[in-house]
């Protein structure tokens, strides 16, 4: 079986159930996905191999019992699949593509659910709340403390510099802070950590290969971050989480709403004090600065 899903690491993770659904009706899974993303995909324990594609027009495969398109309802991913000459082919219907059956594409859904649903409109079982990640065997370079990432592949999504400053500054009072991001947010990064008085050291940007990001997030205290895919590591591996969403939809990309240790803020007219707060309840401890905080000795 392929299946086709060469995006990032949120759209990876939020199709982990789908993939393991796929994975129960099937003796071999090809996962065709960017090759940076082999870490994490070693990791959801439900991939026979994969087949290194950084996005669409460069899949190269031949002959697939089943192709399945986890990618999109477009009609590029549709005959990136046909090209391989499937025995049959998985996906949501496309009219460009009349004779390939499926499922109408729903927009207003969330994207764990997108496709546990087209799964079960072929006859596949697939639970959305199978979510968790196997840990990394690489140990974490700061464990126990509150991961801050401020980074975000769009400037859109990304809150601002001061807000987060303020965050760090205020949780470093009793936690750890240590601020993670890619080589290319290293400055952001570095401006977050000076601007909450944070040493150089907490600076991790740019020094984490995914294995060891996965790692920092699952051993962290909690994760304060953009809508990026660290917002869906804690998600995986059940860490508290404040993710702060900008022009995209909370309800079709955030984390669970049944799970109380993770919250979803729109970042319109939140303050530093709201973040805070947030945090405050996903880990069950009182709002840094307030009465009844311990504080470090």
């Amino acid at each position: 079986m392929l299946v086709l899903r060469a995006l990032g690491i949120g759209d990876l993770l939020v199709a982990v159930p789908a993939l393991r659904g796929l994975r129960a009706v099937t003796d071999r899974l090809v996962l065709a996905a960017p090759s940076w993303l082999t870490p994490l995909v070693a990791l959801t324990g439900c991939v026979d191999e994969s087949l290194p594609t950084p996005g669409l027009g460069s899949l190269r495969y031949r002959s697939p019992d089943v192709a399945v398109n986890l990618h999109g309802a477009g009609p590029e991913s549709i005959a990136d699949l046909l090209a391989t000459s499937p025995g049959r082919v998985l996906t949501h219907r496309h009219p460009a593509f009349p004779a390939v059956a499926g499922p109408e594409w729903v927009a207003e859904q969330h994207e764990v659910t997108r496709w546990c649903r087209l799964l079960e409109w072929y006859g596949i079982a697939a639970s959305p709340e199978d979510l968790s990640l196997s840990r990394p065997r690489v140990a974490s370079v700061a464990p126990g403390a509150v991961v801050v990432h401020p980074g975000a592949s769009e400037a859109a999504r990304r809150w601002d510099v001061d807000g987060f400053a303020a965050v760090a500054r205020a949780l470093a009072v009793d936690h750890r802070v240590v601020v993670t991001g890619s080589a290319a947010e290293r400055d952001l990064a570095r401006a977050v950590a000076a601007r909450a008085g944070l040493p150089e050291s907490a600076v991790l940007a740019g020094r984490l290969d995914l294995a060891r990001l996965a790692a920092a997030v699952a051993d962290a205290a909690a994760v304060v971050c953009n809508d990026t895919g660290v917002g869906h590591l804690a998600t995986a591996y059940g860490v508290p989480s404040v993710v702060l969403f900008g022009p995209t939809p909370p309800e079709r990309w955030g984390p669970p709403p049944e799970r109380a240790r993770h919250v979803a803020l729109r970042t319109g007219t939140i303050t530093a004090a709201d973040v805070l707060a947030a945090a405050a309840r996903v880990t069950g401890a009182a709002p840094p600065g307030r009465p009844g905080v311990p504080r470090r000795r």
